[in-house]
């Protein structure tokens, strides 16, 4: 079988058609619904260069199959900003390709580029595939998230 050609790249603001079911996996992987409005707001943030959020997906042989959202922003800790990888999702079928990988590698990219100190993530402890991904590409700093809707 020939090579399959994997290309990270930033997604286009006229693909949110291949865009949306990686949107919708990834919520239903962490059984989360949100108003289609706030998926339209996402979108829009993600495509206005006065935002701090940014998109990047991977295709696979011209398709894309995996996607990442992610934010710089302050720290009271460090001079320079952090970069929040919010989401991640690779499509189940192109799972084992190092997509996931590939995608946390060029978010340090882009904010290595940036001047940002830090990238970093949450998770679900009960996340053990993704954790496996994890503990190889970056340290595991053993906070728990508390939260409150407001």
């Amino acid at each position: 079988m020939a090579a399959r050609e994997i290309v990270v790249r930033s997604v286009g603001s006229d693909e949110r058609a291949a865009w949306e079911p990686l949107w919708a996996g990834y919520l239903a992987f962490y059984r989360a619904t949100l108003p289609p409005e706030n998926s339209d707001i996402a979108w829009q943030r993600l495509h206005d260069p006065a935002e701090p959020m940014h998109l990047l997906g991977a295709y696979v042989d011209g398709k894309l199959t995996g996607i990442v959202h992610y934010l710089f922003h302050r720290s009271t800790w460090l001079p320079n900003d952090v970069c929040y990888l919010q989401d991640l999702f690779v499509a189940s079928d192109e799972r084992g390709l190092g997509l996931g990988r590939k995608l946390i590698e060029a978010v340090y990219a882009k904010a290595k580029e940036a001047g940002s100190s830090r990238v970093y993530w949450l998770t679900q402890e009960s996340n053990a595939q993704a954790r496996i991904l994890y503990d190889q590409v970056a340290e595991n700093a053993g906070f728990i998230q508390y939260r409150k809707a407001l």
